[in-house]
């Protein structure tokens, strides 16, 4: 995935300094020596936890439940303060700022949804542009330009309440509502978590597609290391209280686990789960003929994202498109050359992929 990167000027937010406020910016996101430990017990949920995020990059919190991943990610926006440490934002200590205005600046997604369920879902989205003070003209318009973004139709979807949609529906309304006052950050636990899987896979194809075009910096938590691979520019594999056994981007873990712990959450089928890496475009494809399904992949998508659909059709070969023209095909004995292929001479996202 290639993010796109801009910058903002620094803004005054009721007398705060906050240059990562000025709306469509994407900033880093510095963490030092942080830690939270809770009063009565002896261990830190999180300790001395360093790491920086580089603006419109979008990492991966993968690690076992409790090992603080959450916390972890809560201290950014204050949901939890932390006990000691930094936490820098475009190099400003969100310490520093004014909790409720720090946080109407960094979108927040996460798997319970948390929609107003009296609220329709035009004023869900709405919610921090009015608490900002946007005109309604322009609120309606981000509204409609949200929806359509997340592929929802406007004129169906903006009067209806959250009970009246589908559980991916109420998903891609968190997405849009998070992307409501553009914020250059955003914060999300495990947002598709609770979907099953042809909608989980859906909405992680439709959030790297809008990813793409916005350019976030985005820290996302996850139990899902296939997801971590699919949606990643790096991912952090986390240990008990959120000690980071390696940070990495996809393809380097894959290829070299730094120890038995990070092969642990890779599991079995590494050559497989690279194929979530390589976009259809990187590969020659077979010619359409009377045999192929007319099931059809975008050239954007992955191998993994062809043999999923492979594998639940149940079809030899499907169709490959661009821009909605069928230029190819895909078929399975492509797919395991590939599959036992040396690994380094797989092309991947860091070298271009989509």
């Amino acid at each position: 995935m290639t993010a796109s990167t801009r910058s903002g000027n620094s803004t005054s937010i009721n007398g705060a300094t906050a240059a990562f406020a000025d709306a469509g910016s994407s900033v880093n996101i510095e963490l030092d020596g942080v830690t939270k430990k809770y009063q009565g017990q002896e261990r830190p949920a999180v300790e001395d936890f360093t790491m920086s995020v580089s603006p419109g990059e979008l990492v991966m919190f993968v690690g076992p439940s409790g090992c603080g991943k959450t916390t972890t990610m809560k201290m950014i926006n204050r949901i939890i303060e932390p006990t000691s440490g930094s936490i820098r934002i475009a190099d400003q200590d969100v310490l520093s700022l004014e909790p409720n205005e720090l946080r109407r600046h960094i979108g927040y997604v996460i798997q319970q949804i948390g929609l107003f369920p009296h609220l329709t879902i035009f004023d869900n989205i709405a919610t921090v542009p009015k608490l900002l003070g946007w005109s309604r003209s322009r609120i309606a318009e981000r509204v409609d330009e949200l929806l359509r973004l997340v592929d929802l139709d406007p004129g169906v979807f903006a009067r209806r309440y959250p009970k009246e949609l589908s559980g991916g529906q109420q998903q891609r309304v968190g997405v849009a509502r998070a992307l409501a006052a553009d914020p250059p950050v955003m914060l999300m636990d495990e947002p598709f978590g609770a979907t099953d899987p042809i909608t989980r896979d859906g909405l992680q194809a439709e959030f790297l597609r809008i990813q793409e075009g916005i350019g976030k910096t985005i820290v996302f938590v996850t139990h899902d290391f296939d997801e971590a691979i699919k949606l990643g520019d790096r991912i952090a594999v986390l240990s008990d209280r959120s000690q980071i056994e390696q940070f990495d981007t996809p393809a380097n873990i894959l290829a070299a686990p730094a120890n038995d712990y990070v092969q642990s959450f890779i599991g079995k089928g590494t050559a497989l789960k690279r194929l979530a890496l390589i976009g259809l475009s990187h590969v020659e494809l077979a010619g359409v003929s009377a045999s192929t399904s007319a099931l059809e992949v975008d050239e954007r998508d992955s191998l993994r994202d062809a043999l999923d659909m492979l594998v639940r059709s149940g079809a030899s070969s499907v169709r490959v498109t661009r821009g909605g023209r069928v230029v190819g095909a895909i078929d399975f004995d492509t797919i395991s050359t590939l599959l036992d292929a040396d690994a380094r001479k797989i092309p991947s996202r860091e070298q271009g992929a989509p």
